[in-house]
Protein backbone atom coordinates (compact mmCIF):
# COMPACT_ATOMS: atom_id res chain seq x y z
CA UNK A 1 0.00 0.00 0.00
CA UNK A 2 2.83 2.53 0.56
CA UNK A 3 3.84 1.87 -2.70
CA UNK A 4 1.00 2.62 -4.13
CA UNK A 5 0.91 5.84 -2.06
CA UNK A 6 3.96 6.90 -3.29
CA UNK A 7 2.98 6.32 -6.44
CA UNK A 8 -0.28 8.85 -6.24
CA UNK A 9 1.98 11.43 -5.06
CA UNK A 10 4.33 11.32 -7.97
CA UNK A 11 1.13 11.64 -9.90
CA UNK A 12 0.04 14.73 -8.08
CA UNK A 13 3.47 16.28 -8.50
CA UNK A 14 3.93 15.41 -12.23
CA UNK A 15 0.45 16.93 -13.07
CA UNK A 16 0.93 20.10 -11.52
CA UNK A 17 0.68 21.70 -14.68
CA UNK A 18 -3.01 20.75 -15.59
CA UNK A 19 -3.60 22.17 -11.70
CA UNK A 20 -2.26 25.08 -13.30
CA UNK A 21 -4.01 25.57 -16.63
CA UNK A 22 -7.63 24.97 -14.64
CA UNK A 23 -6.77 27.47 -11.92
CA UNK A 24 -5.61 30.52 -14.52
CA UNK A 25 -8.13 29.42 -16.70
CA UNK A 26 -10.73 29.47 -13.98
CA UNK A 27 -9.53 32.67 -12.91
CA UNK A 28 -9.46 34.60 -16.18
CA UNK A 29 -12.34 33.59 -17.57
CA UNK A 30 -15.27 36.24 -17.94
CA UNK A 31 -18.82 36.22 -18.91
CA UNK A 32 -21.39 39.12 -19.05
CA UNK A 33 -25.30 39.35 -20.07
CA UNK A 34 -27.97 38.44 -18.68
CA UNK A 35 -27.35 34.59 -18.79
CA UNK A 36 -23.53 33.85 -18.14
CA UNK A 37 -21.22 30.54 -17.39
CA UNK A 38 -19.85 30.10 -14.08
CA UNK A 39 -16.49 29.97 -13.90
CA UNK A 40 -17.03 26.71 -11.04
CA UNK A 41 -17.56 24.88 -14.67
CA UNK A 42 -14.42 25.53 -16.10
CA UNK A 43 -12.96 22.95 -12.76
CA UNK A 44 -14.05 20.14 -15.14
CA UNK A 45 -10.80 21.14 -17.54
CA UNK A 46 -8.60 19.25 -14.23
CA UNK A 47 -10.88 15.99 -15.16
CA UNK A 48 -9.89 15.93 -18.69
CA UNK A 49 -6.40 17.00 -18.44
CA UNK A 50 -5.56 14.39 -15.84
CA UNK A 51 -5.92 11.25 -17.46
CA UNK A 52 -3.49 12.59 -20.56
CA UNK A 53 -0.73 13.44 -18.38
CA UNK A 54 -0.93 10.00 -16.31
CA UNK A 55 -1.08 7.79 -19.04
CA UNK A 56 1.15 9.38 -21.51
CA UNK A 57 3.50 11.22 -19.54
CA UNK A 58 3.61 8.94 -15.88
CA UNK A 59 3.25 5.79 -17.60
CA UNK A 60 6.26 4.81 -18.99
CA UNK A 61 8.23 6.53 -16.55
CA UNK A 62 6.97 5.58 -13.48
CA UNK A 63 7.44 1.99 -14.71
CA UNK A 64 11.15 2.47 -16.03
CA UNK A 65 11.26 3.61 -11.93
CA UNK A 66 10.32 0.07 -10.81
CA UNK A 67 6.58 0.45 -10.24
CA UNK A 68 4.20 -2.43 -11.08
CA UNK A 69 1.44 -1.96 -13.16
CA UNK A 70 -0.84 -3.21 -10.98
CA UNK A 71 0.39 -0.64 -8.46
CA UNK A 72 0.47 2.34 -11.07
CA UNK A 73 -3.05 1.27 -12.28
CA UNK A 74 -4.32 1.18 -8.46
CA UNK A 75 -2.69 4.50 -7.77
CA UNK A 76 -4.72 6.40 -10.73
CA UNK A 77 -7.73 4.88 -9.55
CA UNK A 78 -6.99 6.43 -6.09
CA UNK A 79 -5.81 10.15 -7.88
CA UNK A 80 -8.96 10.01 -9.71
CA UNK A 81 -11.34 9.77 -6.74
CA UNK A 82 -9.51 11.94 -4.92
CA UNK A 83 -9.36 14.57 -8.29
CA UNK A 84 -13.06 13.83 -8.89
CA UNK A 85 -14.01 14.89 -5.03
CA UNK A 86 -11.71 18.21 -5.49
CA UNK A 87 -13.59 19.22 -7.84
CA UNK A 88 -16.83 18.51 -7.18
CA UNK A 89 -16.54 19.96 -3.68
CA UNK A 90 -14.86 23.11 -4.95
CA UNK A 91 -17.53 23.54 -7.56
CA UNK A 92 -20.30 23.53 -4.95
CA UNK A 93 -18.42 25.95 -3.15
CA UNK A 94 -18.66 28.38 -5.89
CA UNK A 95 -21.93 27.48 -6.85
CA UNK A 96 -22.79 28.55 -3.54
CA UNK A 97 -21.36 31.24 -2.61
CA UNK A 98 -20.12 32.72 -5.92
CA UNK A 99 -22.75 32.07 -8.38
CA UNK A 100 -25.12 34.35 -6.33
CA UNK A 101 -22.71 37.53 -6.35
CA UNK A 102 -22.84 37.79 -10.44
CA UNK A 103 -25.28 40.55 -11.92
CA UNK A 104 -26.86 38.30 -14.23
CA UNK A 105 -30.29 36.63 -14.86
CA UNK A 106 -29.39 33.58 -14.95
CA UNK A 107 -26.28 32.04 -14.20
CA UNK A 108 -25.72 28.63 -15.60
CA UNK A 109 -23.75 25.32 -13.56
CA UNK A 110 -23.36 22.35 -14.78
CA UNK A 111 -24.57 21.19 -11.80
CA UNK A 112 -27.82 22.75 -12.41
CA UNK A 113 -27.33 21.89 -16.21
CA UNK A 114 -27.21 18.17 -15.06
CA UNK A 115 -30.13 18.37 -12.85
CA UNK A 116 -28.48 17.46 -9.69
CA UNK A 117 -29.45 20.17 -7.70
CA UNK A 118 -32.89 18.94 -7.44
CA UNK A 119 -31.58 16.87 -4.99
CA UNK A 120 -29.77 19.75 -2.80
CA UNK A 121 -26.12 20.85 -3.07
CA UNK A 122 -24.63 17.87 -1.29
CA UNK A 123 -26.14 14.93 -3.00
CA UNK A 124 -25.64 17.46 -6.27
CA UNK A 125 -21.65 16.72 -5.14
CA UNK A 126 -21.92 13.49 -5.07
CA UNK A 127 -23.62 12.90 -8.40
CA UNK A 128 -20.90 15.35 -9.60
CA UNK A 129 -18.22 13.22 -7.84
CA UNK A 130 -19.22 10.09 -9.01
CA UNK A 131 -19.86 11.06 -12.76
CA UNK A 132 -16.35 13.06 -13.18
CA UNK A 133 -14.77 9.46 -11.76
CA UNK A 134 -16.07 7.41 -14.70
CA UNK A 135 -15.09 10.13 -17.03
CA UNK A 136 -11.79 10.07 -15.93
CA UNK A 137 -11.36 5.93 -15.62
CA UNK A 138 -13.53 6.42 -19.41
CA UNK A 139 -10.87 8.31 -20.94
CA UNK A 140 -7.72 7.03 -19.01
CA UNK A 141 -8.58 3.07 -20.68
CA UNK A 142 -9.18 5.19 -23.97
CA UNK A 143 -5.99 6.93 -24.19
CA UNK A 144 -4.07 3.68 -22.98
CA UNK A 145 -5.53 1.83 -25.76
CA UNK A 146 -4.22 4.27 -28.85
CA UNK A 147 -1.22 2.68 -29.15
CA UNK A 148 -3.23 -0.60 -30.35
CA UNK A 149 -5.95 -2.21 -32.72
CA UNK A 150 -8.41 -2.51 -30.49
CA UNK A 151 -8.20 1.56 -29.40
CA UNK A 152 -8.21 2.58 -32.85
CA UNK A 153 -11.28 0.51 -33.18
CA UNK A 154 -13.28 1.68 -30.15
CA UNK A 155 -12.46 5.19 -32.11
CA UNK A 156 -14.08 4.53 -35.21
CA UNK A 157 -17.09 2.85 -33.15
CA UNK A 158 -17.64 5.71 -31.22
CA UNK A 159 -17.33 8.33 -34.15
CA UNK A 160 -19.69 5.97 -35.55
CA UNK A 161 -22.02 6.16 -33.35
CA UNK A 162 -22.10 9.62 -32.76
CA UNK A 163 -21.98 10.11 -36.82
CA UNK A 164 -24.70 7.80 -37.64
CA UNK A 165 -27.03 8.09 -34.28
CA UNK A 166 -27.08 12.02 -34.04
CA UNK A 167 -28.73 12.64 -37.72
CA UNK A 168 -31.36 9.88 -37.19
CA UNK A 169 -34.17 10.77 -35.03
CA UNK A 170 -35.04 7.20 -33.65
CA UNK A 171 -31.47 6.42 -33.18
CA UNK A 172 -30.87 10.43 -31.43
CA UNK A 173 -33.56 9.31 -28.94
CA UNK A 174 -31.15 6.43 -28.03
CA UNK A 175 -28.39 8.42 -27.80
CA UNK A 176 -29.87 11.05 -25.47
CA UNK A 177 -31.47 8.56 -23.31
CA UNK A 178 -27.79 6.98 -22.55
CA UNK A 179 -26.66 10.95 -21.61
CA UNK A 180 -29.59 11.58 -19.75
CA UNK A 181 -28.85 8.46 -17.99
CA UNK A 182 -25.08 8.99 -16.72
CA UNK A 183 -25.34 12.63 -16.87
CA UNK A 184 -28.71 14.72 -17.11
CA UNK A 185 -29.83 12.90 -14.10
CA UNK A 186 -31.90 13.77 -11.72
CA UNK A 187 -32.45 10.50 -10.12
CA UNK A 188 -29.71 10.70 -7.95
CA UNK A 189 -29.99 6.80 -6.70
CA UNK A 190 -30.45 5.76 -10.23
CA UNK A 191 -27.65 8.02 -11.70
CA UNK A 192 -24.86 7.32 -8.72
CA UNK A 193 -25.54 3.45 -9.29
CA UNK A 194 -25.45 3.66 -13.13
CA UNK A 195 -22.49 6.16 -12.94
CA UNK A 196 -20.51 3.31 -10.36
CA UNK A 197 -21.42 -0.28 -12.39
CA UNK A 198 -20.12 2.05 -15.79
CA UNK A 199 -17.18 2.75 -13.19
CA UNK A 200 -16.23 -0.57 -12.14
CA UNK A 201 -17.03 -2.35 -15.61
CA UNK A 202 -14.55 0.32 -17.36
CA UNK A 203 -12.35 0.01 -15.02
CA UNK A 204 -11.47 -4.03 -15.30
CA UNK A 205 -11.61 -3.55 -18.92
CA UNK A 206 -8.54 -1.28 -18.11
CA UNK A 207 -7.02 -3.90 -16.37
CA UNK A 208 -6.96 -5.95 -19.36
CA UNK A 209 -5.84 -3.19 -21.33
CA UNK A 210 -2.73 -2.36 -19.08
CA UNK A 211 -1.42 -6.45 -19.10
CA UNK A 212 -1.81 -6.33 -22.66
CA UNK A 213 0.50 -2.77 -22.70
CA UNK A 214 3.98 -3.02 -23.81
CA UNK A 215 6.88 -1.17 -22.28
Amino acid sequence: MSAILAIVKRLFLSNKISFIITFAVVLLAQSSGNVVLSNGNYLWLLAILSPFFFVYYDFMKLIHLGASKRDYYAACLIAYTFIAIFISVLNAVVHVVIDPLYDAESVINMMDVCRWTENGIIVATLQQMFFLLLFMVFLHVLLSMQAYWYGWLTDIILVAIISIFTPLKALRAILSSFFRLVMINGNAILHIAVCLVLTFTISALGIMVLKRKKL
